[in-house]
């Protein structure tokens, strides 16, 4: 990869891992549906805008069964579920835990698709499990119900992002990544008007809460995507696929510096351990094809 691709991959990296950050400050006063209403749907009308600027706008009428399932699947639920996570969990906690979707994609696929498990991918998801127990159970965050329930609901957004991958590598196969990406958050917006509506905010948000709200739908979904889709077009899903590296890195340092987010030995282990396995599954380490496409369709990301 050039500077320019090295340079976007980091940027992309920083504004996925950016987007627990704005979660964790927006969402204790917005809620989580309002504040994923506002998120899903300012990044579509911005994606419009890019899409009339470019003369690119998609025709997604024919489509709209399939765009629902996908808003839903890949937009609607898994933000949901992360961002009433992060109620209880850290930014950096959160952030890592999403890292654990590449493994939910590789089991997916593979009950879905037939795609074969080898023994490093096997190792590489018993190793992920590993991963999260070290995180959960020897972080800094005491554990209690809420929080365990916080978990849960970290791993279902991040299972909810494998079915998304892998139905979008299914049914969509030959669309242009900006028709899916506006047709996807348009859906997630239809989607979740109706619970936005019924769960307004109790106060007014503060400036801070504004602005991460901007933050979360302009940088790390609008931009992001556009980051996203250059990258593909540049260097293609596998290299693409490394920024699962970088999100819970950022993450985990944006929630330390910003929000002085407490961080421990057993943070930083389970996010070694996660990692690792990460790698076995998309093929870094030896002994995986690493022309293996499908692992570079679906990433984790806030």
């Amino acid at each position: 990869m050039g500077a320019k691709d090295v340079g976007a991959l980091v940027l992309l990296g920083a504004l996925w891992g950016g987007s627990f950050l704005f979660i964790r400050v927006a969402v204790p006063v917005l809620g989580p549906f309002v504040l994923v209403e506002l998120r899903v749907g300012l990044a579509a009308l911005a994606l419009v805008l890019y899409a009339v600027a470019l003369g690119r706008m998609p025709k997604l009428r024919e489509r709209w069964r399939e765009l629902v399932i996908i808003g839903a699947l890949n937009a609607a639920l898994p933000f949901s579920l992360i961002s009433a996570a992060e109620i209880e969990l850290t930014a950096s906690l959160a952030a890592i835990l999403n890292s654990t979707t590449v493994l939910f994609t590789a089991l997916v696929a593979a009950a879905w698709m037939g795609e074969t498990l080898t023994k490093e991918r096997v190792g590489g998801v018993i190793m992920g499990i590993v991963g999260v127990a070290v995180l959960v159970g020897w972080d800094p965050v005491a554990l209690n119900g809420p929080v365990l329930l916080s978990v849960g609901a970290m791993l279902c957004g991040s299972f909810c992002y494998g079915l998304g991958g892998v139905y979008v590598k299914r049914t969509f196969a030959g669309v242009p990544s900006l028709a899916l990406a506006v047709g996807q958050q348009t859906a997630a917006a239809a989607i979740l008007l109706p619970l936005a509506a019924v769960s307004p905010p109790a106060e007014a948000p503060s400036m801070i809460v504004v602005l991460s709200v901007l933050g979360l739908a302009l940088l790390s979904t609008g931009v992001a995507y556009l980051l996203y889709f250059y990258l593909i077009s540049s260097v293609g899903p596998t290299k693409t696929s490394t920024v699962t590296f970088l999100v819970p890195i950022f993450g985990l340092l944006l929630g330390v510096l910003l929000l002085d987010e407490p961080v421990g030995a057993g943070t930083l282990a389970g996010l070694g351990i996660i990692l690792l396995s990460v790698a076995l599954v998309i093929g870094i380490v030896p002994g995986i094809n690493k022309e293996d496409e499908h692992y570079g369709d679906k990433m984790g990301k806030g």
